[in-house]
Order: structure tokens, then C-alpha cells, then sequence
């Protein structure tokens, strides 16, 4: 019996089944595509590392090393497991033709050519094997293959005037270091015989200092101890917290916005699900009410109706389930590429099946709460009266004749939606979700690729960015750069910066590592949380990670080590920096050319950007010249690529929401007011008439929601962004929102699919006439 009520009852409502349906399939659908992406990034992260063998403490140096006096320390240091030092070869842009007769000028990355290890810090192929290339062949990062569209079997050229040297390319390379394009150096792979003629030919060497620690969770310990060694420490320390930090960063964001659309799409399934329980409860209300009068149980009719949402709810998460099997490598494709994928546990098998048939659970459990109002009706009231007492007595309120601004029919559909408020509520919530989840991805997008992001990067708002890169001689290069930008007319202003590790001391007492950008920043200077720049010799600016860690707050005290002396430095200002794992400092002190890291130039022109930065290439060997939102799109480039994708699709998921919610809606509203529109025909209201009315209906409903979502989508979706950013290092995200997308464009396809759905849903209205109601 109860299999012959669930099929009647489907085949009469197919529309509104169909539709929850596919909400619930496809939250569970995004849920567990999102869950195992999350699994899987942690995973295979881990996996790439474990057969990488990555280092967990890595220092880079510029410079000569003494192997002797690291071997030495490193046996007598109880933390170490192994150590290696390992060359790198770093060649300028400006001498590097990937497949192409043009040269590398306008990359941000630091490009090295490496050997392959042999101890640990191994670089792996796209099958994360150990790479070994022959002589003339060459291993390209991920990074190009996706940039440059590569192939194996492409050129690559190192060229100057005095050296040249071709490769065929022979693999891509995944580096547990260096993957992430965030990460601004990259590892090419060599044969030892073609380093050995490189070496000594072209370039500069950079060490790769690298440690293994029997236990790595003493990392922090070991930090300390190598920053109070005499060891070499010229350039950046990186440790593996931070290189599990950026390669889970882009698609661990990806994911968590997947997992956040799948729940507003639960939430939505659960709207209408609640809609039509009340549905069917209203058109089944005498029948309940025959069935309780002849002393059928209350549970036992709810089991009746409970059973065909409990077959609604799992079929519907099954399918999702199945589907997402079907495209998990779609999900996946981006972790697979970089990462690989680590072999299948249990938790990765079930987890996202878990996760799918939760959402299934959740649509049963509200089905059931739903379902009490079986115990508030009365059998005598229900056979007595037919259906539920829910007329207004709000009738004589906005009133028609009163009316003396808008049209009868704008009128009437306003005043409808406004009387019969409660009714319109599911279709009003699941407009504002359906903004919230087109506003958010959008606004997402947006904010990263603007030019203003930088202000999150710890670095100020410019036209060019020079970085120079360490050679001999660096800092008289670095001096003569800037007198020539002094005197160059088109140099509206330029700001010259030194970044060089300085030791501090922390709260308990201990010495370690900073990087100090010294400089003047009353020309370029970055966004501040709190406070302001340092002016003075004995002040300084931290980044919030830093500010955190070491509890510092303005007005505070922070003991910096400077030539050799102690001397106490006044925080006057917090800022944001989500690179170089968000920790660093500002302080308007002399700069320490003996142990700087990065010399950087700011300046903003009077000129054609492009052609002021081909005549500072001509101008300036081994320097990096770029414009900002090239240096932007180059190191956020793989997240910009992932959140298009995912901004695309959300559309495509709001818009079918926004179809199937409407029709549904109207074809139920319809129904309910088939015996109101039957009269109005009667009396002589034209079809165009009515037609008016539901669409001022569907419309007002829409834009009161847009408003509410769009306002809901800036303020939630900016603290999601915060969150998620904040251990970078960026505490207080604020949108960059493209209001031609996001408040013209996104709003005016919203309003175009409502207005041609609920043409196609009304059309109905045409055959409807006073001898199809029943008088009872």
C-alpha cells in the first residue's frame, strides 16, 4: 500500500519532487566531490613529500659555503638526521627561451638549474619517480608546462653573448619546494655534465642548505639553534610547515567553497522540501482528518508520508554519489597534476560517501520534524472544514482604490506578494541564497586579481617592481640604479628598499630570525591594520603573523640586534603580508648590505608602462622588471585559474537553482489561485493582465532578495576570505567588488531567467476557466 501512495503521490507533484531532487543530488554531489578534494590535497601532499623526501628546514644562501663547518655542527647538533648542500644555478629571464625566440624578461620567477639530489630533496616526474635526465635533456617545473601549454619534445635555450646551451625537454617536474606558483623560484632539472659547463659560464650559484630532523615536531627548536650558529644565512629559511602551507593553499580553498555551495544547496533542498510537506498536509488536510477519526495512529500516518521523503532524500544522494564517482577526477585534476595521488585509504573511500548520505540523513530528520504538524490537527476541524485555517483577515489592507502611483496590476501583484507574505518566503530565501552563492565566488575572484591585492602581500602599490638579483658587486648596482631613476623625467617617484635578516629576541628570551625591509616608506607604503610606518631609527612596523607569534602589540617593545648592539625598537604599526610564510618587519634603519636577502625597487612613471620596461631591460642586467598586476597574475596565477573555473560553475548551479524554484513556485501558486484567476477571466481581466501580475509577483520577490543577498554575500564572504587567509597572514580581507559584475550584470541575468521562466510557467492560465472549479 504504501508503495502505491509513494507513486501516486510522486506522479502527482513530478515537478516539485524533480526539483528537490536535484538539489538534494546536487549537494551531495558537491559535498563529497569537496570532502575528497580535501582528503586527497592532504594525502597526496603528504605522499609527494614522504617521496621527495622533503628537507624540513631549508636555508637558502647567497655566497660561499664552508661544507667542512656545516658537516661539523650538523653531526654535533642530536636534532639533525641528515643535511645536504645542494647548487643551484640562477639565470635571468633575460637568457632563457622556453620554446619560444622570446626570452623569459617579464617573469617574477626566480629561475634555478639543478642537478638532481642524491641524498634527499629528490625531484620527481609526473609518475613521482626520481628524475634522471640525460645529457642535452632538461625537466621543466608544472608551472610552464600549464603556463607555456608545453609538451615533451620542446626546446628550452640558455643563451647570452659568450655562452649557449639547448635542451629537449624530457619531463615535468613536481618539487615538494617549489610547486606552488605562489612560491616565486622554480627547480629546472639538469644532467650533471651539462651543470658542470653551466657553472662556471653563466649565472650565479645559490646553496640550498637542507636538514632532516629525527624529530620534526622540534622544528622550531632547530630554527633557534641555526640562527645562533656562526652557519651561513644569507637568504631566506624555509621550513616544511610552510611548504605544506602553500601547496594545500589553492585548492584547499577551491574545496572550501565547493563544501559551502553544496550547503546552501541543502539548505535550499530543505526549503522546498518543507514547502511541499505543508503542500500536501493543506491538499490532504480532510483525508488526515478521516484517517486520525477512525483511529489510525498519528505515527502510523506520518510513516505513510515520511516514507516517500525518505526515498526522495536517499535516491537523490545515491545519484549525487554516483555521479560524483564518475567526475572525481575532474575535481581532482588540479591536485593530481601538482601533487599526484597517494594510494586510496579507507577514510578516502568512505568519507565522501559518508559525507554524501549525510546530507541525505539531514533532509530525513527534517522531514520528520516538519511532520509533527500531524500532531496538531484535529480530526473534526479537518473533516468539518476541508482544508487548514490559513486565510488573512489582512484583505482590506492596501486597499486599490488608494493607489495612486503604480499600475492596477503592478499593484495587485505587490499587494498579493505583501498579504501572502508567508508563502512567498521560500521562493524569497532561495533567491538570497542563489545571489550568495553567484556573489561570493565572484567577489572572490575579484579581489585576488586586482591590482590592490598587493596590499596584502606586504608591499606597496606601484607601476614597476625591480628586483635585483645577487651578483657580485649587487649593492653598487643597486646604487647606480637608482641615481639613473633620479634623473629619468618620466619617474614620477621611486622607492629603494633593502630586505636583510636581522636576529630579535623573542619572549622567552631567545634569538631568532627577522627579515627587516629598511627603507623609506613615505613614498610607498603599505596598508596598516593598526598604527602607522616607522619614521624613526628606533621604530618598527611587524607583519601580523609576526605581531602574533612574537605578542607584540603597538606601543610594545621589540629588542632587535643591530651591528652587533641591542637595541630596542618602538612597534608603531601591524600590517598584512601573506608571502614569505607571513612573517616579517619595516623599520626605517640603515641598511645591512652584508646579509641582504632581496634589493627591491618601487617606482610609478609618467609612460607607456611596456616600453618604460623594455628600456629598463636594456638599461639593467640581472634585474627583474615587471609591472604590478603582472607580478600579481604570475604568482597567484593557478588560484586566479581555479576560482574562474569554480566562479563559472557556481553561476551554472544558481541559475538551474533559479529556474527550477521558480517554475515550481509559480506552477504550485497557480494551482492554489486557479479558482481566483478563473473569476478575473470571468469578469473580463485579460490574460497579458494577469500575466503582469505574477511577474511584479516574482520580480519584487527577487529584488528585495538580491538586495539581502548581495549585502549577506559582501559581509559573509569577506570574513570567509579573512579566515581562510589569516594563517597566510592576512587578518582583515576587504572585498575589491567589481560593481559592473557584481551588482549590474549577475543581477540583470537573475532578472532575465525569472522573467522568462514565469512567462513559461503561467502559461497554463490560458485554459483555466470558471467550470473547472469544484464547488464543494
Amino acid at each position: 500500500m504504501i508503495l502505491k501512495i509513494l507513486k501516486h503521490d510522486l506522479l502527482k507533484k513530478k515537478i516539485i519532487t524533480f526539483a528537490v531532487f536535484i538539489f538534494i543530488m546536487l549537494s551531495a554531489l558537491l559535498m563529497a566531490g569537496g570532502t575528497n578534494m580535501l582528503i586527497t590535497l592532504n594525502d597526496s601532499v603528504d605522499n609527494l613529500f614522504e617521496l621527495a623526501e622533503l628537507p624540513h628546514f631549508v636555508q637558502y644562501h647567497s655566497g660561499e659555503i664552508n661544507q667542512e663547518l656545516i658537516n661539523n655542527w650538523s653531526q654535533q647538533n642530536s636534532n639533525v638526521k641528515k643535511q645536504q648542500s645542494s647548487e643551484m644555478i640562477n639565470i635571468p629571464g633575460s637568457e632563457i627561451f622556453i620554446n619560444s625566440e622570446e626570452p623569459e624578461n617579464e617573469t617574477v620567477m626566480d629561475i634555478g638549474f639543478v642537478k638532481q639530489n642524491r641524498s634527499f630533496d629528490f625531484l620527481l616526474n609526473l609518475n613521482n619517480e626520481i628524475i634522471e635526465v640525460a645529457p642535452g635533456e632538461i625537466a621543466v617545473p608544472i608551472y610552464y608546462r600549464q603556463r607555456k601549454n608545453l609538451s615533451p619534445g620542446d626546446s628550452l635555450i640558455i643563451q647570452n653573448e659568450e655562452f649557449k646551451l639547448n635542451f629537449t625537454i624530457k619531463h615535468f617536474v613536481r618539487d615538494a619546494q617549489m610547486n606552488p606558483s605562489i612560491i616565486s623560484s622554480k627547480r629546472f632539472v639538469i644532467n650533471q655534465a651539462d651543470f658542470e659547463k653551466m657553472k662556471n659560464q653563466i649565472g650565479e650559484i645559490e646553496y640550498l642548505i637542507s636538514f632532516q630532523l629525527n624529530e620534526p615536531e622540534k622544528i622550531s627548536e632547530f630554527t633557534n639553534q641555526y640562527s645562533q650558529s656562526e652557519l651561513p644565512e644569507k637568504g631566506p629559511a624555509v621550513d616544511y610547515k610552510i611548504f605544506k602551507l602553500f601547496n594545500s593553499l589553492t585548492d584547499g580553498l577551491i574545496a572550501a567553497v565547493i563544501i559551502l555551495i553544496s550547503l546552501l544547496l541543502n539548505v535550499i533542498a530543505l526549503l522546498c522540501l518543507r514547502f511541499i510537506i505543508l503542500l500536501t498536509i493543506e491538499e490532504d488536510y480532510k483525508e488526515i482528518g478521516v484517517m486520525k477519526g477512525i483511529g489510525i495512529a498519528a505515527r502510523d500516518i506520518k510513516k505513510i508520508y515520511l516514507s516517500k521523503y525518505i526515498f526522495i532524500a536517499l535516491s537523490s544522494s545515491a545519484v549525487g554519489f554516483l555521479i560524483y564517482l564518475v567526475f572525481r577526477k575532474s575535481f581532482l585534476r588540479n591536485i593530481l597534476l601538482y601533487t599526484g595521488e597517494a594510494q586510496k585509504s579507507a577514510v578516502q573511500v568512505f568519507l565522501p560517501l559518508l559525507t554524501a548520505f549525510l546530507i541525505a540523513a539531514a533532509v530525513i530528520g527534517f522531514s520528520i520534524f516538519v511532520l509533527r504538524r500531524f500532531n496538531k490537527i484535529s480530526p473534526v476541524e479537518a473533516i468539518r472544514m476541508g482544508q487548514s485555517n490559513t486565510s488573512s483577515n489582512n484583505k482590506r489592507r492596501f486597499s486599490l482604490s488608494k493607489n495612486k502611483l503604480l499600475s492596477a496590476n503592478i499593484f495587485l501583484g505587490l499587494r498579493d506578494v505583501l498579504l501572502r507574505f508567508r508563502l512567498f518566503i521560500i521562493l524569497f530565501v532561495v533567491f538570497i541564497l542563489t545571489t550568495f552563492i553567484i556573489i561570493v565566488p565572484l567577489n572572490f575572484l575579484n579581489t585576488i586579481k586586482s591590482s590592490e591585492f598587493v596590499r596584502y602581500m606586504g608591499i606597496a602599490e606601484s607601476d614597476i617592481i625591480m628586483d635585483l638579483r645577487y651578483t657580485e658587486g649587487i649593492k653598487d648596482r643597486f646604487e647606480q640604479i637608482k641615481t639613473h631613476l633620479a634623473s629619468d623625467p618620466d619617474v614620477l617617484k621611486q622607492g629603494a628598499f633593502v630586505t636583510s635578516r636581522y636576529k630579535i629576541i623573542n619572549q622567552e628570551g631567545l634569538t631568532e630570525n627577522l627579515y627587516i625591509q629598511t627603507g623609506d616608506f613615505s613614498e610607498f607604503n603599505v596598508d596598516y591594520l593598526e598604527g602607522d610606518t616607522p619614521v624613526q631609527s628606533d621604530q618598527i612596523a611587524l607583519s601580523y603573523l609576526s605581531a602574533s607569534e612574537l605578542n607584540k602589540s603597538i606601543g610594545d617593545e621589540l629588542p632587535v640586534i643591530i651591528e652587533e648592539e641591542r637595541r630596542e625598537m618602538t612597534v608603531t604599526g601591524i600590517y598584512q603580508d601573506i608571502t614569505n610564510g607571513g612573517r616579517s618587519a619595516k623599520s626605517n634603519i640603515p641598511a645591512d648590505y652584508q646579509n641582504a636577502s632581496w634589493y627591491n625597487i618601487y617606482l610609478n612613471v609618467n609612460a607607456d608602462l611596456n616600453e618604460k620596461i623594455k628600456e629598463y631591460e636594456a638599461a639593467f642586467e640581472n634585474t627583474r622588471i615587471i609591472d604590478q598586476q603582472g607580478y600579481l597574475e604570475q604568482i597567484l596565477g593557478d588560484t586566479i585559474n581555479q576560482l574562474n573555473i569554480l566562479t563559472t560553475a557556481s553561476i551554472i548551479i544558481a541559475a538551474v537553482v533559479i529556474i527550477l524554484i521558480t517554475s515550481l513556485f509559480l506552477k504550485t501558486l497557480i494551482a492554489r489561485d486557479k479558482a481566483q484567476i478563473a473569476i478575473m477571466k470571468s469578469i473580463g481581466t485579460s490574460i497579458d493582465s494577469i500575466k503582469i501580475q505574477y511577474i511584479t509577483k516574482a520580480l519584487f520577490v527577487l529584488i528585495l532578495a538580491i538586495i539581502i543577498g548581495t549585502v549577506a554575500a559582501n559581509i559573509l564572504g569577506e570574513q570567509l576570505l579573512t579566515l581562510i587567509l589569516s594563517f597566510m597572514g592576512a587578518s582583515r580581507i576587504e572585498m575589491i567588488i567589481d560593481p559592473i559584475r557584481s551588482y549590474l550584470i549577475s543581477p540583470l541575468i537573475m532578472i532575465l531567467l525569472v522573467v522568462l521562466t514565469t512567462l513559461l510557467s503561467i502559461s497554463s492560465i490560458k485554459k483555466i476557466n470558471l467550470s473547472d472549479i469544484k464547488v464543494e
